[in-house]
């Protein structure tokens, strides 16, 4: 991963299940840490493997935030809080500007 967060040409990929049970693939493309807090910004992989390359596809962004148990094992949960989700998206937004893929 680069300094600003930003992770580098190896694509790391997270299995997550939603309430039904039914799995779905993501890419890992940051991890940020606001005050104290670890989260994680997700894409969503479709089975085309195109998708994200074009310029003009809107992709989904989500953010998770990072958990970790009793046993040290790391968990992804949503961020309920608003003013936490603001932090969060604000930090996100801030970064992708100042790569400018905003």
């Amino acid at each position: 991963m680069s300094e600003d967060g930003l992770m580098d040409e190896e694509v790391a990929t997270i299995l997550l299940m939603d309430e039904e049970g039914e799995e779905h693939l993501f890419e890992l493309i940051a991890e940020l840490e606001i005050e104290g807090e670890h989260y994680k910004v997700l894409v969503p992989l479709d089975e085309e493997e195109g998708d994200l390359e074009e310029e003009d596809v809107e992709v989904e962004v989500i953010i998770m935030k990072v958990l970790v148990d009793e046993e040290g094992e790391e968990f992804l949960c949503d961020i309920e809080d608003d003013e936490e989700w603001e932090r969060v998206a604000d930090a996100w937004q801030e970064l992708m500007e100042g790569e400018g893929l905003l």
